[in-house]
């Protein structure tokens, strides 16, 4: 069991990475509010159990997927108990065989390692070279539990403030899917 420590509503004192960074200066001047924890690594959902019980919230599965070309790319948001299954993805978007983007690609892309992935790295995306999928199971919650880029910070925030407020500043449109 991972250890995590008491959840705060303040932004870290140090940052880890770029993205995270990004990540507390866009909640606040957006005014959305947060709380977070630090937390041992985490990189696969069965780590973030003790997370979500110290947050009370689900944490959500945030997948960066590619095309075999490695031209079309997505950040895929579901709900973290759900099986993904990529035939089921590519069918409600119309597209034919995604697979997981190589981990290179996801740090030169959206400044996240493997277990970090975020929606939020979508804020390093000024060429909106990617597409922000959520499933809509995602929206059936109030809160959002994710990770801020690290694989060592946790947070909880609106599920509405994600789509209404965060998306449209990323310069994406969210898309919303059903699997």
């Amino acid at each position: 069991m991972i250890k995590v420590s008491k959840p705060v509503s303040t932004v870290p004192e140090h940052f880890s990475t770029p993205l995270q960074e990004k990540v507390y200066s866009m909640l606040t001047e957006l005014g959305i509010p947060f709380l977070r924890v630090e937390n041992d690594p985490a990189i696969t959902m069965d780590d973030c159990e003790q997370i979500d019980l110290t947050l009370k919230v689900k944490t959500v599965k945030t997948l960066f997927l590619t095309n075999r070309q490695k031209t079309a790319f997505y950040i895929f948001v579901t709900p973290g108990d759900k099986p993904f299954v990529t035939k089921s993805f590519g069918a409600a978007l119309g597209v034919s065989r995604v697979s997981f983007a190589p981990e290179e690609l996801m740090t030169q892309m959206i400044g996240t390692v493997q277990g970090a992935c975020t929606v939020y790295g979508a804020m390093l995306d000024s060429e909106n070279a990617i597409r922000v999928v959520i499933d809509a199971d995602v929206l059936k919650s109030e809160w959002y539990g994710c990770t801020d880029g690290t694989t060592t910070g946790y947070m909880k925030v609106k599920t509405e403030d994600i789509l209404e407020k965060y998306i449209p500043y990323s310069g994406h449109k969210a898309e919303i899917i059903e699997l």
